[in-house]
């Protein structure tokens, strides 16, 4: 079924008022491909149809339905290494140097774009690795909150259990036997220890993140904020450095640059990797 310019108009400011994602005009494809299935579920005619009725609400999980099939959910182990190395090597040292001062007691992280978990799981592995080399942070002072607008992709990163195809993507065969069980032939479940370290919660980026806590110590907001306009941008990393502590830490993507949408926040690099550190 073929999308026509006035359909995509309409679906188009619906997705970014619901969640932010701003789809350029040669994305119609996207649409297509993407909602295919639940117009079929639905027995729409067509586009405008299905507008209409996700518009008005008569059927209530279908508004989520449509977010969560707009959501790239692309993801995987310890993705890009540079970010674990610099909070290995910079910033979890820098903490460990305040809890020798007296100037923290806990850590508090955000995955702010969690998906299936695997970003989430993998700052707690590092963590687990980097207390295991020293005894002034102790595991039990991080607590790592995990976020995504995708119930899908929250279930699964809950249920912690990972196919064949995942778990060739980034685990190192040490960490495989440190962190995981054998679930069944073909998937493995992330061990207790390390799904106690990680609290999910379903989280609309264009939501206050006050409301998850006011006071982070390092976020981690990785390959989605370039979906969004940069005017959505100005906003929402002005909202970040608002509940980032003093000096907080942020981590983007490779890609990602806050050149130019912020100025609450000062580049830094370490071993080929960039990250960002609030300025205040």
């Amino acid at each position: 079924m073929k999308i026509t310019a006035t359909e995509f108009q309409l679906l188009r400011d619906y997705i970014e008022e619901q969640c932010g994602i701003c789809l350029n005009k040669d994305k119609a494809y996207l649409l297509e491909n993407r909602l295919s299935s639940l117009i079929e579920a639905y027995k729409c005619r067509d586009f405008s149809e299905f507008y209409y009725i996700v518009k008005g609400g008569q059927h209530r999980e279908l508004k989520d339905k449509l977010v969560d099939a707009m959501t790239t959910n692309e993801t995987l182990w310890f993705r890009d290494s540079h970010p674990y190395s610099i909070l290995r090597e910079k910033i979890l040292p820098s903490f460990t140097q305040a809890v020798k001062d007296g100037k923290k007691n806990q850590i508090k992280i955000w995955s702010a774009a969690s998906s299936t978990g695997q970003e989430p799981y993998s700052i707690a592995m590092t963590v687990r690795d980097f207390c295991m080399g020293q005894n002034i942070i102790k595991r039990d002072m991080v607590q790592i909150t995990a976020t995504d607008i995708s119930d899908s992709c929250l279930e699964k990163a809950k249920l912690g259990r990972y196919d064949s195809v995942a778990m060739s993507r980034g685990v190192t065969p040490e960490q495989l036997n440190r962190y995981f069980m054998k679930d069944s032939v073909a998937s493995h479940m992330v061990n207790q220890e390390i799904k106690d370290m990680v609290k999910f919660k379903k989280f609309n980026l264009q939501d206050n993140p006050v409301i998850l806590d006011p006071h982070f110590d390092l976020i981690f907001m990785r390959y989605v904020a370039i979906y969004f306009s940069d005017e959505f941008k100005r906003g929402l990393y002005s909202r970040l450095a608002r509940v980032l502590m003093p000096k907080g830490f942020l981590v983007v993507g490779a890609v990602e640059t806050l050149r130019g949408v912020s100025e609450d926040f000062e580049m830094l690099s370490h071993a080929g990797g960039l990250y960002y550190q609030c300025k205040r």
